[in-house]
């Protein structure tokens, strides 16, 4: 998931109105090392530019 200053990888675990809730997340910021995230992050759906779904296979 993208934002413009940051990215997230991590499961999508609900869709809360304008809200998204994420677990096992990790940040990725540039120039900064990937950070892991303790219990679920909020996003707003408003702020995100785009999402990339990885599926099994």
């Amino acid at each position: 998931m993208n934002l413009a200053d940051k990215a997230f990888a991590g499961v999508l675990w609900a869709k809360r109105g304008p809200l998204l809730v994420l677990r096992d997340v990790t940040l990725m910021q540039h120039g900064a090392a990937d950070t892991p995230m303790d219990g679920e992050v909020i996003v707003e759906r408003s702020r995100v530019e785009f999402i990339q779904a990885v599926t099994g296979g």
